[in-house]
């Protein structure tokens, strides 16, 4: 993605939204410390910057109050969309 364009997120439910670099992707999987843009969002359609061009990846988890049973799965649906900075649209 570019610097400017915008990440588009609905989801079904209250969740933590991660817009992520490489590195710090590698260091969420791994369980350690790493910095992200986004946040936990309730009302939706939830909106990120991408801050610089380069390669990024999203992560979603729902936030919940109350246990969840292991066996049971949560219903949770979602869609993403990016849209682009009309400054970075090739030109014609």
């Amino acid at each position: 993605m570019k610097e400017g364009d915008t990440v588009v997120i609905q989801c079904s439910q209250t969740c933590n939204i991660r817009l992520m670099n490489d590195a710090n992707f590698r260091s969420f999987k791994n369980g350690g410390r790493h910095t992200y843009h986004g946040g936990a969002f309730e009302d939706f359609p939830a909106r990120i910057k991408v801050p610089s061009t380069g390669y990024w990846n999203i992560t979603l988890d729902t936030v919940t109050r109350r246990a969840v049973s292991v066996t049971r799965k949560v219903s949770f649906t979602h869609k993403i969309k990016i849209l682009r900075n009309k400054d970075n649209a090739p030109q014609r």
